[in-house]
């Protein structure tokens, strides 16, 4: 058995069939799927440790808790970062993003201010900052993107000064695919003492994320894209800005003490850590991220290599069709094409490729500035994971060739 096949095994739906047809998901940039081992931890702590985690002292709590606080260390260790207090669990890359745009905005921006970010954010990097300047009366600066995807970096140290505040940008473009030079995003800005959020919904998939290495000041992920359960997010932050940023959200378990006058706060990273968690699925990060550091395996590595080069060369052969985000090196894409044809809509594609056993995103990606930019309502996207095979790869190729032929008939 081929460790490709190995893999596919530990993943329950990639054996189901749709359609009477093999299942072929390509839209893991949206939600990977989950391998067995996440899916038993999570039915573990609900059928037997199912208790709120911190607060009493029975057993059920206390193996809730060491399951919740388990996955704490494995994330801190997955990303390298300086200690478990600067990870904080949310319900995702939103909540993450939405936590550091509130409470970094009301203890740092004033009015007139300025933060800065790319030409090709999702909505969840962009949105929280919007509401913060207009909360805080600051402005908006953006870094613009060229015809290929690619940021025009030479603009970047013009858009900084001394009113800036923070620079936020994405790892890797959820449209584009695109693998964004934020080292050197974050080494510019640190010059002028300018701390870098990153959002890395794709980049914690695609990338090595060292953030000691990086030197990033916050890094947002969720927990689904990495094979864990939904409704789970980490926020890491170096300890300086968390311990001086006011909590986003008040109650149960992020308090110091409490009185009907005030209330003082817990230590970092329980500040930010209010009401009762998601402790099922918060404790699905550690095997989701085991999962993961068996799919960083050379031969895994060099077939998904492969595949995308595959990819993109018949892409690029298909008449009418505009591939958005190309590579220069080979190194800057990761497998994930977004792409328009001409003369056919996209959930019309879509829809018949659905119909062929093939899942892949149409429509704005939650980008929709993005789309405003290369002047499209909407594209369709194919994002791979390291469970696809070379076998999905020709499928969806010669069922999209046989889609556009029936919407163009």
């Amino acid at each position: 058995m081929s460790r490709i096949e190995e893999i596919r095994r530990m993943v329950p739906i990639l054996g189901r069939k749709v359609y009477g047809k093999d299942l072929v998901y390509f839209d893991n940039a949206a939600t990977a799927q989950r391998p067995q081992s996440v899916i038993d931890e999570w039915n573990r702590i609900s059928s037997v440790s199912n208790a709120n985690i911190h607060r009493a002292v029975h057993i059920l709590a206390s193996e809730a808790t060491d399951a919740y606080e388990d996955a704490r260390t494995a994330v801190k260790e997955f990303i390298n970062a300086g200690s478990r207090e600067e990870i904080i669990f949310t319900s995702g890359t939103t909540a993450s993003i939405n936590l550091v745009a509130f409470c970094f905005g009301e203890r740092y921006v004033n009015e007139g201010d300025e933060i800065v970010v790319s030409a090709v954010e999702h909505h969840s990097n962009l949105v929280p900052w919007q509401m913060m300047c207009r909360r805080r009366k600051a402005k908006l600066k953006v870094i613009p993107v060229d015809d290929e995807g690619h940021l025009i970096m030479d603009e970047f140290p013009k858009l900084l000064n001394e009113r800036t505040r923070i620079v936020a940008v994405t790892h890797i473009s959820n449209v584009l695919g695109i693998v964004n030079p934020v080292e050197e995003i974050i080494r510019i800005s640190h010059l002028h003492n300018i701390p870098v959020l990153v959002d890395g919904a794709q980049g914690i998939v695609h990338c090595g994320v060292d953030v000691t290495a990086m030197d990033c000041d916050f890094y947002a992920f969720s927990g689904h894209k990495i094979y864990a359960a939904t409704g789970t997010g980490v926020l890491y932050g170096k300890r300086r800005f968390l311990e001086e940023m006011p909590p986003f959200l008040g109650g149960g378990e992020m308090v110091g003490t409490v009185t009907i006058e005030s209330s003082s706060y817990a230590d970092i990273p329980y500040k930010y850590e209010a009401g009762t968690q998601n402790f099922a699925s918060s404790a699905t990060l550690k095997p989701a991220l085991e999962f993961a550091k068996l799919l960083n395996d050379n031969d895994l590595i060099r077939e998904n290599r492969q595949i995308s080069l595959y990819l993109e060369n018949e892409l690029k052969k298909i008449e009418g069709l505009r591939l958005y985000g190309t590579s220069r090196n080979g190194e800057e894409k990761v497998s994930l094409f977004s792409f328009t044809v001409q003369g056919v809509h996209h959930e019309d594609l879509a829809l018949i490729l659905d119909k062929m056993g093939v899942a892949v995103r149409s429509g704005q990606m939650c980008a929709e500035p993005v789309m405003t930019r290369f002047s499209v309502t909407g594209m369709l996207r194919a994002s791979l994971a390291p469970y696809n095979t070379m076998a999905e790869a020709e499928y969806f190729i010669s069922s999209l060739v046989r889609a556009i032929s029936m919407l163009k008939d």
